[in-house]
């Protein structure tokens, strides 16, 4: 059996250790956070990646939600192609359900999991630069361009994927949090359907190879 994932990268942390050692994962690619800001250049670019896995995979699985765009787009795949269940990357991490009941109580929410919390300041300011290069020029700063954004929120939720060494994404996060002036909460997340995309995925794999 051979599979394939393509993935967005803020899922690399839970796949590694899900397929750690599995000798049925022949490729794997990450690929860079921001292309769902681009839905056509998001579903051109996955469409590529896995197509071109036609002929060295079986099966791949493909690490995003569904981000709209992505709804029914395996029919367009020319390889076995199974989908995470979850809209975006926090859907899947803490169950579609869980991320109802998470916008209930509150809908201005920052879901922060240690790749978000990781992130931390660098990208929204890496984000400025590219809309207004020239921000410092017109008299802007990035706590101005943050406050902008996140106005109407009013918490950063902390997610731990169980996976360990949380203290250096809590402290990002809830430093955050404080430079927002945000409250801070945390709660678990899940790897649970991630496990099930990938036996999904070789379920699928085992279909294909029994057809041949």
């Amino acid at each position: 059996m051979k599979i394939g994932i393509i993935a967005c990268e803020t899922f690399e942390r839970g796949l590694e250790e899900i397929i750690r050692d599995d000798p049925d994962i022949v490729h794997k690619e990450y690929l860079e956070f921001g292309l769902h800001e681009y839905p056509e250049n998001l579903k051109k670019t996955v469409i590529e990646k896995v197509n071109s896995l036609e002929g060295k995979v079986d099966a791949v699985l493909l690490g995003y939600g569904i981000c709209n765009s992505l709804r029914d787009i395996t029919a367009q795949m020319t390889v076995p192609t199974i989908q995470l269940v979850g809209d975006d990357c926090i859907g899947v991490l803490i169950t579609p359900q869980e991320y109802d009941r998470e916008r209930k109580i509150c809908a201005g929410t920052m879901y922060h999991t240690p790749y978000f919390a990781k992130m931390n300041r660098d990208w929204f300011e890496r984000k400025v630069r590219e809309q207004m290069p020239n921000y410092e020029e017109l008299g802007l700063d990035l706590d101005w361009y943050l406050q902008k954004m996140f106005e109407g929120y009013s918490r950063v939720l902390f997610i731990d994927d169980g996976l360990g060494e949380m203290e250096p994404f809590e402290a990002l996060s809830r430093q955050f949090a404080a430079e927002l002036h945000l409250r801070y909460e945390r709660r678990c997340g899940t790897l649970e359907l991630l496990t099930d995309g990938l036996a999904r995925t070789k379920e699928l794999a085992r279909g294909v190879d029994d057809e041949s």
